[in-house]
């Protein structure tokens, strides 16, 4: 598994309901199940996906994650899990509100488009970064919604959300100490794990 799935395996408790939003190949929730009984189901829409993770033994359904969660009751889970989709979502704010209406807590990962290389690309080439985070030119990308780690955490806070952890990493999803020092600046990569602060 990747380093951030991996940083997600471990803060997902013994026998928690999970949702994965955007599930890829279901390669995280097969890993919960087997090594921690998580029960779980994964939203995903691209085929191939849902294929490997049927052949996983992943319960998925077909759904798009910008149609809204109107089909799952409050509370239904434990913990919500989005990886790489926050920023090619039509509404990144309905999602997180929508991933706290069914989960008491969440956690999302996302590319930061404040790194300092990218900074560096925009600003010597003058064209939009291609990195090992950011894969994808300008006119194919699927993220519509460019942010940084100050970007989601303030609004959190605007959303009176409260941040229970925080990671930041290399393109690799591995922690350097100048990502722990300056993570908006230094770190590629991110996981946050929240909460609503009244629960």
């Amino acid at each position: 598994m990747r380093a951030d799935l991996k940083l997600i395996h471990d803060w997902v408790p013994q026998g928690a309901r999970v949702l994965d939003l955007g599930c890829g190949d279901g390669k995280l929730l097969a890993a919960l199940a087997r090594d921690k009984q998580v029960v779980g189901y994964g939203l995903e829409i691209d085929p191939d996906g849902i294929t490997a993770c049927i052949e996983r033994g992943v319960s998925v359904i077909e759904q798009d994650i910008d149609d809204g969660l109107s089909n799952v009751e409050d509370d239904a889970y434990d913990l919500v899990i989005m990886t790489q989709a926050l920023q090619a979502l039509q509404r990144p704010d309905r999602t997180l509100d929508e991933m706290l209406r069914v989960g008491r807590e969440c956690i999302i990962a996302f590319p930061n488009f404040a790194y300092w290389r990218h900074r560096l690309y925009l600003g010597i080439q003058g064209r939009m970064p291609v990195s090992k985070s950011l894969p994808h030119a300008w006119y194919d990308t699927p993220n519509i919604h460019l942010s940084t780690f100050r970007d989601f955490g303030q609004l959190c806070r605007d959303k009176g959300l409260t941040i229970v952890d925080q990671r930041v990493g290399n393109g690799d999803h591995e922690p350097h100490w100048s990502s722990r020092l300056w993570p908006n600046l230094c770190g590629e990569t991110a996981i946050f794990r929240i909460t609503r602060a009244s629960r």
